[in-house]
């Protein structure tokens, strides 16, 4: 019924899918872990501060493992431990249990990016027409159904424990029905070694690129709920949430013939614009339709920068791609994990809505960055 290339496709989107899915149950969930531990702004940077320490833990081990194994053996591990560790978050015993599961939780999601981001890049090769942005449409789509459930959870007063129960069981059964079809034999034949040294001008500046973008994204992930809550006084806080992953779906759905329409240069400077736009209404016009239609353009912003950049990253020339990958997913890795925290100390200095401003200055560095790497495009062909 379906060629071996679809089959490694829907495989490989499944695993995006099951990604997107245990990220939003978490990051939805933030506000109440939150009022579990009865915690400050302030020590909520805190706690999440762990999180980018222990994705700079995993940059060997997840570099060491893209250069020994075929991506698809350290996605299905990275892919247990992260659901177990999701669970494990869930389960709120104490404060050291919950550090501990964030640090395992970190560790597998860096090792997953780099793993589906790999097979996806391989994948391509085998379609004429592009299809990585929709590989992060799956992902988003992941996304919203993990709001959505988590806004039933949180309407209906169901446990955290439940909630997250519910989702490691079902992940399980993700990776037991569609490991056996992802993509066989793609570890580098040959390649440059991996070392801990200078990355070429052209890899520095995606990552920079999808540094901020982590910033903006992650950001948006773990603080809009705060946000909603707090300073929009909602009580279901998922609403905002839910709306960005819509909005950001969307977009990663069509991103890819919007790619052959406008170009990617174009696109960059319009994400710059929309995400400045939509943080400005937000923090500008606290109120819930302003907020709402400003997380919106946020979401629209963010939604093309990962898969324009790592289709560029498919360009570099000192690294197989599996090594580019690791490299350009650790700037991504820290910015997702990176930019939270320095939202939460900013929050209890200045104030959340300040704290967001965050976000416009992170918005503005897409235009200079996408420029150099265009111009060093340019220069090299």
């Amino acid at each position: 019924m379906f060629s071996t290339p679809q089959k490694q496709r829907i495989a490989l989107s499944a695993f995006f899918f099951l990604s997107g899915l245990c990220f939003s149950s978490w990051a939805s969930r933030i506000p109440t872990i939150k009022a579990i531990f009865n915690l400050t702004e302030g020590d909520l940077g805190n706690l999440l501060m762990i999180m980018p320490a222990s994705a700079i833990v995993g940059i060997p081990l997840s570099g060491w493992l893209v250069a020994k194994y075929d991506s698809r053996i350290p996605l299905q591990l990275a892919s247990v431990l992260f659901l177990l560790s999701l669970f494990s978050i869930g389960w709120g015993f104490s404060l050291v249990g919950l550090v501990i599961s964030l640090v395992i939780f970190s560790i597998a999601l860096r090792i997953i990016n780099v793993a589906i981001n790999t097979q996806s890049l391989s994948i391509q090769e085998k379609f004429e027409k592009r299809i990585v942005g929709k590989f992060h449409g799956v992902w988003s789509i992941g996304g919203i159904l993990g709001v959505l459930f988590s806004t039933i959870m949180i309407k209906y007063d169901i446990s955290i424990f439940w909630h997250f129960l519910m989702i490691m069981l079902f992940g399980f059964l993700i990776i037991i029905c569609m490991f056996p079809f992802l993509l066989k034999n793609d570890k580098a034949k040959t390649s440059s070694p991996f070392k801990f040294q200078k990355p070429s001008k052209y890899i520095s500046l995606l990552g920079f690129i999808v540094f901020f973008a982590a910033v903006c994204e992650g950001g948006m992930y773990d603080w809009n709920g705060v946000y909603l809550k707090e300073i929009v006084n909602q009580e279901v806080f998922t609403y905002g949430y839910l709306l960005f992953m819509v909005c950001m779906t969307i977009s990663r759905l069509t991103i890819d013939n919007l790619m052959g329409r406008f170009g990617m240069q174009k696109l960059y400077i319009t994400s710059s614009i929309l995400i400045i736009s939509g943080v400005l209404l937000a923090t500008l016009f606290p109120f819930l339709t302003p907020v709402l239609i400003g997380f919106c353009m946020v979401g629209f912003g963010v939604s093309g920068l990962y898969p324009m950049t790592f289709i560029l990253a498919g360009k570099a020339k000192k690294y197989s791609v599996p090594i580019v990958i690791s490299i350009i997913s650790t700037y991504s890795t820290v910015g997702m994990f990176l930019g939270p925290p320095i939202i939460g100390y900013l929050a209890s200095a200045f104030g959340l809505q300040k704290a967001f401003i965050t976000f416009i200055f992170a918005g503005l560095m897409f235009i200079p960055l996408s420029k150099f790497v265009f111009d060093h495009l340019k220069k090299t062909n």
